[in-house]
């Protein structure tokens, strides 16, 4: 049955009378009947009842006017009605995906040049060096729109240089290819929100749910970006703006496209182009000794730069610069001021920085796990992608080139040789990560050679990249996840470990109670590959509950990160919660929290889904 109804009309009614506290939203907190007649054009009356089908109501709304129809539309109960699980997986597929797309060609570039992290007075795009099209290019479109500035980088892209740009802040070129004789962007998708850029790991995850709902060209697309990042900024990016120029992140190229490769089966000369870039990456941005590879064979995160991260709020910093300023005698105004200038040499603060960068480079900013120390740990995380990428390389090259494999720049490898790498690393992670009289990896500290002890959910890493043994996995089932399962989900880390909140330990994102989507997603992998089918079960069911939940209650939301405790995407932390502002219909979601969906929903019994659209308390089914 549909609805033939004026949507313009039927909506300013909707909200005068159920959007109680004026935010475009129906939602549990807005106290009213939740009754709500609609006037039909043949004057018949139908009646929705309930908060989740009048906010689906006031979604179908929003969208019907979004396509250009103002004064009529049909509106189908269907939708109206839809069950949970099937209503958010099919928003996703069907609306989130296009929402979040982006790409940098002249279509496109107006809706990714706006930069919420930073004031713009105009418009920079950053081209590298090498490539005049890119920079010709853009150069011809800043002749329509003056607040575009178009600047060409140097070839040698040095700390410094990046911190004389930080008050141009700017786009950093993306891959552009022609069709039809038309230059067009390749397509990527952003996290949403102020995050409105592509970005290094987030992309990983996101390509993990466009693969599911075949968004093949996207997946694709995102791939093309890394090679271009990887040819001509020398890595893959903590995202493509300006102020990101001299940090990466954690390194997903294998699995992207070894995932996309087994789920399209491109040719074999563009197999082979891709893993030649993703080599080069491995090589020249994680094993090159002194930076990212430690003297013990292990790895590190290392993010270069000078003095401040440019892009985080304001005050971030207030405390660490308010105890310098005061051993400087000066005011925190002048110092800050001196410091970013550089006319302020102070060591211990340019070290607290590399920490705070490198933190940043791992994905995890903040957590205490790092803050503070992140360059001195080989982290598990880092060390599980790693061998990852040396598995991955040793499978494609025997899937895919007979054993033998010859890089685009005439190197020579074979399955062997990395195989190898990946038994020696392995060996290295066992001597120096693993805990046996605990079970469980922690990060180790290489200065102070020792454990961190610190209980976080990157202790399962190594599950999904398969590097545990069997025993190692079994310990880790049995030791650590009881310590990080929480009532909507894995929590980042365990209560004991974030340490009690105080004025000198204040409360950060990635640790307890904030549950991630990257944390579940690897996780639920890690258990399916050593067979704890149960334990996957429980976990993807907890989380797509909160998500489900919150949801259902709250107009569709579907947020950055939840609180897995309280099972809310309601946070008191840094940075607030990307996702939860919106009016009308999600602004796309979120990238990876909806990947996280798409993929959880897919291995999910359909006896648990059932019970998912109900709602069902997972403590009452575990």
């Amino acid at each position: 049955m549909v609805l033939q109804i004026n949507p313009t009309a039927t909506l300013k009614k909707l909200l005068a009378q159920e959007d109680i506290d004026g935010d475009k939203r129906i939602t549990v907190d807005d106290l009213s009947d939740k009754v709500f007649e609609v006037e039909q054009v043949n004057g018949k009356i139908f009646c929705i009842e309930d908060t989740y089908f009048l906010s689906n109501l006031l979604q179908e709304l929003a969208l019907s006017i979004r396509k250009g129809n103002t004064s009529s539309a049909l509106i189908s109960l269907d939708y109206i009605y839809e069950k949970p699980s099937h209503r958010i997986s099919r928003l996703i597929r069907e609306v989130y995906w296009d929402s979040l797309t982006r790409n940098m060609d002249k279509k496109g570039l107006l809706k990714v040049l706006l930069d919420e992290k930073v004031e713009q007075d105009f418009f920079y795009i950053y081209v590298p060096s090498n490539d005049k099209k890119a920079f010709d290019y853009y150069t011809n479109f800043a002749k329509e729109i003056t607040k575009i500035k178009v600047v060409k980088l140097p070839q040698n892209i040095t700390p410094q240089f990046a911190l004389t740009i930080n008050n141009k802040p700017g786009l950093l070129a993306l891959a552009l290819t022609e069709n039809n004789n038309e230059i067009v962007g390749e397509p990527f998708v952003v996290p949403g929100g102020r995050f409105n850029e592509m970005y290094g790991w987030d992309s990983y995850f996101e390509s993990v749910g466009l693969l599911i709902d075949k968004k093949y060209d996207l997946a694709k697309g995102m791939i093309e970006n890394f090679e271009y990042q990887i040819n001509h900024y020398g890595k893959i990016l903590n995202a493509n703006r300006s102020y990101y120029l001299t940090r990466t992140q954690p390194p997903f190229y294998s699995s992207m496209i070894k995932e996309y490769v087994e789920a399209v089966n491109p040719t074999i000369s563009w197999i082979s182009e891709k893993l030649s870039t993703a080599i080069n990456e491995y090589e020249n941005v994680w094993m090159v000794e002194g930076k990212r590879l430690t003297s013990n064979g292990l790895n590190r995160y290392y993010a270069e730069g000078v003095g401040f991260v440019f892009e985080t709020e304001e005050g971030h910093f207030k405390e660490i610069i308010g105890e310098y300023a005061k051993k400087f005698q000066i005011s925190y105004e002048a110092f800050e001021t001196k410091y970013k200038n550089r006319e302020i040499d102070c060591p211990e603060l340019d070290e607290y920085f590399l920490h705070d960068r490198s933190l940043r480079e791992s994905g995890h900013d903040t957590s205490n796990r790092l803050v503070n120390k992140c360059a001195h740990l080989n982290t598990v995380d880092l060390n599980a992608l790693l061998y990852k990428y040396e598995v991955d390389f040793a499978e494609m090259i025997e899937t895919y080139f007979k054993g033998e494999f010859t890089s685009i720049n005439n190197k020579k490898y074979t399955k062997k040789y990395w195989l190898d790498k990946a038994e020696v690393r392995k060996k290295r992670m066992n001597e120096n990560l693993w805990n046996q009289e605990k079970g469980m990896y922690f990060d180790y500290d290489f200065k102070l050679n020792n454990f961190t002890n610190f209980e976080s959910a990157t202790s399962f890493y190594p599950l999904w990249a398969k590097s545990a043994s069997i025993e190692q996995a079994q310990l880790l089932v049995k030791n650590l996840l009881p310590l990080l399962t929480c009532k909507g989900g894995v929590v980042s880390c365990t209560e004991k470990s974030r340490g009690v909140i105080d004025a000198n330990n204040p409360g950060r994102q990635w640790d307890y109670p904030y549950g991630w989507a990257p944390h579940q997603i690897m996780i639920w992998k890690g258990l399916l590959h050593y067979n704890f089918k149960e334990e996957a079960q429980e976990l993807v069911y907890r989380w797509l509950w909160v998500i489900t939940k919150n949801a259902v209650n709250y107009n569709g939301t579907i947020a950055e990160k939840y609180d897995v405790v309280n099972c809310t995407h309601k946070v008191d932390t840094e940075y607030g919660n990307v996702g939860t502002n919106f009016a009308y219909i999600p602004d796309g979601g979120f990238g990876w929290m909806n990947a996280s969906y798409q993929y959880g929903i897919s291995i999910l019994s359909k006896r648990l889904i059932n019970k998912l659209d109900d709602l069902v308390d997972p403590d009452e089914l575990f």
